[in-house]
């Protein structure tokens, strides 16, 4: 039986709902709890078997259009399945149901043509965007293979973007390779320079560094390695590493003196945080600074001595009542250091000459004979009065490409080094010992007084280097003609050396390229 709080809820739904609605209770087993269009519904057939129960019982709730057993009316079922219940409801499946629940044709009909006509103007877009991706797509695949190719956009709002998009493109791919053209340019500089170079990123790891860095890198750590990165543990470079320990501070300097070397390290920080460390071997370079302030003393210290003397030998004159013939001695002698000045100074820009600009100085085949022999009619007098003996001992066919008045300033400064300090009754020499097929070794010798303290032979060719106090300027001579000498060989691309002979005197051994 229904619980009978239930009937009065059913008979106030009969008055809202409609009239047809036919409303059915059924409990879990089947059985017929109410039905509102049946007086006798307790008298009802078992229910469980009908569709729309059973498609409730396994889904929750169904459906189904069917004859009722109990009226033998055609109804619309819908059933839905609660707790301890099934409730079902029905319409009657008459006209104006099969027509609410027919489709309609005229609708779907229009959808179906607006449906095929919206395909078609996809297809339409869809084919013209195809088309433009396609081409885009060729294009690339051409170009990353450098071919050439012509596109051909549909002339609306797609066109124009695929042309911007080919445009970009092709912007983008140019910027590249000149990138890549100048990133090559800049690493073979940078291969090639005479600095150790390395570039780190923000984080400090390596990027990239040059042979050069890492040469010089093992010049001054204990252990040799391949890893730049060493620098930035090692040592030897705390004071590197406390600069990037610090973030207000972004430039760094440092000098390292290591095993007689001299080094310098330089770190930069970018404004992306990324840094560069340059690592120079300035041995050679801070060797030469002082040379040239060693070499401006000297020169300021030999041209002191002229210049002072001639300020004398004029103030002599003008300042005392003095007869005509010894005025004449002093002004003579005044006369003579102005010959010495200008010897030094001529001396000082031959040097410089050699030095720093060795493409001013014109090169043609030489007979080193005819050099000698200029060399001796020009000193002829000199090396009669000193009783010197010029000899040489060449072969005809003695030929080097080189620089006649170098060749010539050569041989002079030796010669006059021997009329100056050799003393009387000498003898010179000059020989090949050797021959091969890149140099003359030649010998030039003397049977003079030689140098008493060999340890003076390594340092003749150096500047206004005297081997006694006074020496260069009570014989005469600006104190550069070794130095001349040296210079010269050296441009011929040869080496020279002074040593002392077992039977008296001093030989100069050097080497002259034939070519």
């Amino acid at each position: 039986q229904i619980d009978s709080n239930l009937i009065p809820k059913s008979f106030w739904l009969q008055t809202i709902l409609p009239n047809d609605l036919r409303i059915t209770l059924i409990n879990n087993q089947g059985k017929v709890l109410y039905d509102n269009s049946i007086d006798s519904f307790y008298n009802l057939n078992n229910h469980i078997d009908r569709p729309e129960i059973i498609d409730a019982t396994n889904n929750g709730k169904g459906s189904h259009i069917r004859l009722s057993n109990s009226n033998q009316h055609k109804y619309l079922y819908f059933a839905k399945k609660f707790d301890t219940l099934y409730i079902r409801v029905a319409l009657p499946y008459n006209i104006q149901l099969q027509q609410v629940l027919q489709p309609d044709n005229v609708s779907l009909y229009f959808i179906l043509l607006f449906f095929i006509v919206f395909l078609f103007f996809i297809h339409i877009a869809t084919s013209k965007l195809g088309n433009t991706i396609r081409q885009l797509r060729d294009y690339v695949l051409n170009s990353d293979k450098n071919k050439k190719m012509q596109l051909q956009f549909p002339n609306d709002e797609i066109g124009e973007i695929g042309s911007k998009i080919a445009d970009n493109y092709f912007q983008l791919k140019e910027s590249k390779r000149i990138i890549l053209l100048e990133r090559q340019k800049l690493l073979q500089h940078i291969q090639v320079l005479e600095e150790g170079i390395c570039f780190l990123s923000f984080n400090r790891t390596i990027e990239f560094h040059n042979g050069l860095f890492i040469q010089n890198l093992n010049n001054i750590i204990d252990n040799t390695t391949n890893d730049a990165s060493i620098i930035l543990s090692d040592s030897k470079f705390q004071e590197l590493q406390n600069f990037f320990a610090q973030n207000n501070i972004r430039y760094f300097e440092n000098i390292i003196h290591i095993q007689g070397k001299i080094f310098s390290v330089r770190a930069h920080i970018f404004e992306d945080n990324s840094s560069e460390i340059i690592l120079t071997d300035v041995t050679k370079k801070e060797k030469t600074k002082q040379l040239k302030q060693e070499m401006t003393g000297n020169i300021a210290h030999e041209l002191r001595t002229p210049i002072t003397s001639i300020r004398g030998y004029l103030e002599t004159v003008l300042n005392q009542h003095l007869d005509s013939a010894k005025q004449k001695y002093f002004i003579e002698r005044a006369f003579q250091q102005t010959l010495v000045l200008s010897e030094i100074i001529q001396d000082m820009s031959l040097i410089t000459k050699m030095e720093e600009a060795h493409s001013l100085f014109s090169l043609e085949t030489i007979n080193v004979q005819y050099i000698l022999i200029k060399l001796k009619d020009d000193l002829q007098s000199q090396l009669l009065s000193h009783k010197i003996e010029f000899n040489w001992h060449l072969p005809n066919n003695v030929a080097l490409k080189g620089n006649s008045n170098l060749l010539y300033a050569l041989f002079r400064n030796l010669t006059e080094n021997v009329i100056r300090y050799a003393g009387e009754n000498v003898k010179i020499n000059v020989s090949i010992f050797k021959e091969d097929t890149e140099y003359y070794y030649f010998s030039y010798f003397d049977t003079g007084k030689g140098i008493q303290d060999e340890i003076h032979l390594s340092r003749i060719f150096e500047r206004f280097y005297r081997i006694g106090e006074g020496r260069t300027r009570e014989l005469g001579g600006s104190g550069l003609g070794l130095s001349i000498v040296k210079n010269a060989v050296q441009f011929h691309g040869g080496k020279i050396i002074a040593k002392n002979r077992k039977e008296g005197g001093l030989e100069f051994l050097f080497t002259l390229k034939k070519e």
